[in-house]
């Protein structure tokens, strides 16, 4: 490229130095341009006031009707939606709950939160156990933003679920529903303080992906509600509802290795547990008092066995060992049910109360009997 010679590759020339004679043709052709264009600005400024000499009253009128205009087309209130109806009616009575833990210097420090549902307006609200588990002290904050102390009237570790008091009367109940209802498709619309109080009150929606879905987590077994509305750590105790408005599920557990993997508790599923949280302070179950791991089909096969549950250690004083259960005996069969898979033990015990007694069937030494059990309390009341 030769910038000496005033030309570039693309052709396009710098501009050169011009010649004073040049010059002078060029002025005058601006003189007679501006010139011209002076007598045009006055004709026709001439010309508009005579012509238009009401324009500005246009101009003012032009926008009286603009505003009229926008007057007239006034967007309506749009229709509450079945989320905006429930949020309404549920948010009210979805609060904060924080875990407080002792310090060295002996203050306290928030050891995690989650969310809770009021039930009760004298103060009662059902919550994870997990969410409280280890704390020294519990702290509710309600919406609004006021802190109330909580007790701790009852927790289950088998079924994550606590019930909390707070002294406050005529609260917002949240209204339980009937989980045995829901369908996979239906709307699931979750609400919580998702990351903490700076989220309370948050809503998602989705849909129920699936009902009854069977979860192993920590050796305990949950039959939770799947849904794809978003359930995010400080959710954890706060409510999966259906478009009615109702508690269809508490919500407990996320899948973090997928998106949009949510669980809930079933709501039919912890009302019994939340009555026996008020009433008892505990869940009162049925027990036998034994230790046992399920021999499958194939290890049953290679051992020459039968399948059912291989009873590792007996309870000091329970109910097996009153019986005459011994280390090494097959339960086979439970009240007339076999057990053919490693939570039917478990199944069968959830049909019966405390102080009922059960025909056991085991294998010993090549041979099988029956033996009358009768069912003890887990909590060893």
């Amino acid at each position: 490229m030769d910038f000496n010679n005033n030309s570039w590759e693309s052709g396009v020339r710098f501009v050169e130095e011009r010649k004073p004679k040049k010059f002078m043709r060029f002025l005058g052709l601006i003189l007679i341009v501006f010139f011209s264009a002076s007598i045009g600005g006055i004709l026709g400024g001439y010309y508009v006031k005579k012509n238009y000499d009401n324009g500005y009253v246009y101009q003012e009128k032009s926008q009286e009707n603009i505003k009229n205009l926008s007057q007239n087309n006034e967007t309506a209130d749009i229709p509450k939606n079945s989320i905006n109806q429930v949020a309404d009616a549920v948010g009210p009575a979805i609060v904060g709950v924080d875990n407080n833990v002792r310090t060295w210097g002996g203050g306290t420090a928030l050891q995690g939160s989650g969310s809770g549902i009021i039930f009760d307006k004298s103060g009662y609200i059902v919550t994870n156990e997990h969410v409280i588990d280890g704390a020294t002290n519990v702290t509710v904050t309600l919406p609004g933003g006021k802190k109330l102390p909580a007790k701790v009237i009852g927790s289950d570790i088998r079924t994550d679920l606590a019930v909390l008091k707070i002294n406050a009367t005529n609260l917002p109940v949240a209204k339980f529903g009937d989980s045995s209802k829901v369908r996979v498709g239906d709307t699931a619309i979750a609400i919580g303080n998702p990351l903490g109080e700076e989220f309370a009150g948050s809503v998602t929606a989705g849909v129920v992906s699936a009902v009854n879905r069977k979860l192993y987590l920590d050796g305990k077994v949950y039959r939770l509600i799947q849904t794809d509305a978003s359930i995010n750590p400080g959710n954890s105790g706060g409510a999966l509802c259906n478009t009615a408005g109702e508690v269809i599920g508490i919500n407990t557990l996320k899948n973090v290795d997928a998106e949009g993997m949510g669980f809930a508790i079933p709501i039919n599923e912890a009302i019994p547990i939340i009555q026996s949280l008020m009433k008892n302070g505990y869940v009162s179950r049925p027990y036998i008092g034994i230790e046992y791991q399920f021999i499958d089909e194939d290890t049953a096969k290679e051992n020459q066995v039968p399948i059912g549950g291989y009873v590792v250690r007996v309870v000091r004083d329970g109910a097996a060992e009153k019986a005459g259960i011994l280390p090494g005996d097959i339960i086979v069969a439970l009240d007339g049910a076999n057990i053919d898979t490693s939570d039917s033990l478990t199944e069968i015990l959830s049909k019966h109360k405390v102080g009922d007694v059960v025909t056991m069937k085991i294998y010993r030494s090549g041979r099988y009997q029956n033996v009358q059990i009768k069912l003890q309390d887990s909590n060893g009341r």
